[in-house]
């Protein structure tokens, strides 16, 4: 789309620094920014919660890949 960081926090008001935080991956999409984002885009806040939401998940399942493996699910101990 041909939008730099700096003129989107522009658009949306917010400041530059918070979305080259959230592009660099050192913070999160948060209500505030995904409404923002939404009334931007001409999608909706849950998208980018959402897609938030995901990121999320998939960085746990990352993190905790050798504990989850050792768990037990309730329906092989009972």
């Amino acid at each position: 789309m041909g939008i730099t960081p700096y003129r989107l926090a522009l658009n949306i008001s917010v400041p530059q620094t918070r979305i080259a935080d959230i592009v660099h991956e050192r913070r999160s999409v948060t209500a505030d920014t995904a409404c923002r984002l939404a009334a931007y885009f001409g999608t909706s806040a849950e998208f980018w919660m959402g897609l938030q939401s995901l990121y999320d998940l998939e960085e746990a399942r990352l993190r905790l890949s050798g504990t989850l493996e050792h768990i037990q699910s309730a329906a092989a101990v009972g």
